[in-house]
């Protein structure tokens, strides 16, 4: 098994429970913080890919650029991400039914790490990507039948602003080009948590990014720690 959404989630798991026993409620805030820095990164580099292209900063494009596919590790589980849309005007809303997240952060005993980081996540990203775009997070696999995502303003548009124009998929870059594997988005994901824990904690966030490596080793094996290690000097922002 290679990397996926279930070590991308446990990243994020096993940094929520070293914050949270070693700082308490300001590593919450730490968690909460770091997370929303790591989504609106991959918000940035979603907008600038669709600048590039011409594209308007829409909910269309932004769906169009997202940087993820479901891994085939995960199709073979049975448990890759499953939606269906169930309004698109003038609210878009859709229902998460499955989400490898969900499973990881449920098989690991850390609901409330799973409530925490999904209430930041996909609002952060869209934040990053167009500020004006509204992303509504209301209800969670982790404690509800599914997940609830609603977006209004779709166009995007800041108070006095008026269309720029439509999406065109002719000129959206090819979907290669927009895709990112789940190595990356597990070494984005470590250490964007492990630079705002040493930022904002110092000495002792370093030590504790390094505690978070050496989980991974221990549950996933040391290649995959090595590997991260490779992504140290990465600027995450740059495309």
């Amino acid at each position: 098994m290679g990397f996926n959404e279930k070590l991308h989630a446990y990243i994020a798991a096993r940094f929520y429970v070293r914050l949270t026993h070693t700082f308490g409620e300001k590593g919450k805030a730490a968690f909460i913080y770091a997370t929303q820095y790591y989504a609106e990164q991959r918000g940035r580099r979603m907008a600038m890919r669709a600048i590039q292209d011409g594209q308007p900063l829409t909910y269309e494009t932004y769906r169009a650029y997202g940087e993820w596919e479901s891994t085939k590790d995960m199709q073979e589980e049975g448990c890759a991400n499953r939606s269906e849309t169930v309004s698109t005007d003038p609210v878009y809303e859709f229902h998460v039914t499955v989400c490898p997240w969900h499973e990881e952060f449920k098989t690991l005993g850390l609901e409330e790490a799973g409530l925490t980081y999904c209430a930041h996540l996909d609002n952060s990203i869209a934040r990053g990507f167009n500020p004006y775009l509204v992303y509504e997070v209301p209800q969670t696999l982790h404690d509800c039948p599914f997940c609830v995502q609603k977006v209004s303003n779709l166009q995007g548009l800041a108070p006095g602003q008026t269309a720029q124009g439509a999406f065109d998929p002719a000129k959206a870059r090819p979907e290669p080009d927009r895709r990112r594997g789940f190595t990356y988005h597990c070494a984005h994901s470590y250490w964007s948590y492990a630079r705002c824990a040493a930022r904002i904690f110092g000495r002792a966030g370093r030590q504790l990014a390094d505690e978070v490596l050496e989980d991974i080793s221990g549950e996933w094996g040391a290649s995959y720690s090595n590997f991260l290690l490779k992504y140290k000097a990465d600027d995450f922002e740059m495309i």
